[in-house]
């Protein structure tokens, strides 16, 4: 590697840059740069070029030019324009009584209210078929065509990957799912081959309400799907590339797989 490659490997900050670059910090960098260039285009103009090289390599490398700018939009930038250049994705809010997953999953006889707490638990029999279902989705050549079935697409072109907080699906080489983990992909697909025997009208549903319908079950499983270990429920902060953001995780103790994250409503709780 030559002297120039090292020197810019040690410059450049990769937490800030690349897929992590936060567009409010750069946009605003570069406003700040602008307005130092035309202040000191004013003495020199060869000298104002220089700066502004040096601005635009630094924003580039680093992701900002002034230091902390990062804590400072978090801090002070509205949380609507944070939320706009958030690369987190966040659920369609879902106007209230147009869709209750609970309530739905509840009148399908797929949850009841629990014998020892006030809350909901899985109705025995569906427990049982759903781990079913899922240990025969273990293999990946079971998965595959599971996933196939589901999507409509050649089993042999299938393929998964992994990557930080992501497990994804391919088709050769095209995205066709993303999950929080293998754990949450098994339990979707699983589920989604059992809920239409259950809830009435499963076939008329929106993708979206389904979606939410297969998400919403994961909050009841009490045993990992990959891993057999105990699954817990807690909150913690997630920071993404704008801003801090307070959500509800559902991990897998033994092995750490997220089974579920969605965002802490406050009032609700």
């Amino acid at each position: 590697m030559s002297v120039a490659r090292r020197t810019v490997e040690r410059i450049r900050q990769p937490e800030y840059t690349g897929e992590n670059r936060c567009l409010p910090c750069t946009a605003t960098n570069l406003v700040i740069a602008a307005v130092v260039f035309a202040g000191v285009a004013l003495v020199s103009v060869p000298v104002a070029i220089a700066v502004a090289a040096l601005s635009v390599a630094s924003i580039w490398l680093r992701g900002y030019l002034v230091p902390g700018t990062p804590e400072l939009t978090k801090r002070y930038f509205p949380e609507w324009l944070l939320a706009k250049f958030d690369k987190q994705p966040t659920p369609d809010p879902t106007p209230l009584g147009e869709f209750n997953p609970e309530q739905a999953l509840l009148e399908a006889g797929v949850v009841e209210p629990c014998a020892d707490v006030d809350d909901l638990c899985l109705t025995e029999v569906f427990e049982t078929t759903w781990r079913e279902r899922m240990a025969a989705l273990e293999d990946d050549a079971n998965l595959r065509d599971g996933l196939a079935a589901q999507l409509d697409v050649d089993p042999e072109t299938v393929t998964f990957e992994s990557f930080g907080e992501a497990y994804v699906v391919r088709d050769g080489e095209t995205n066709i799912g993303q999950w929080e983990s293998r754990a949450a992909m098994l339990a979707d697909l699983a589920a989604a081959k059992e809920l239409p025997e259950w809830v009435t009208g499963w076939e008329a549903l929106t993708p979206h309400h389904r979606s939410r319908l297969l998400g919403g079950l994961r909050v009841f499983i009490e045993t990992c799907p990959t891993c057999g270990g105990a699954v817990t429920a807690d909150t913690e902060i997630v920071e993404s590339c704008c801003r801090s953001t307070t959500v509800v995780g559902v991990d897998c103790t033994e092995c750490g797989d997220r089974l579920l994250e969605v965002p802490y409503d406050e009032a609700a709780a």
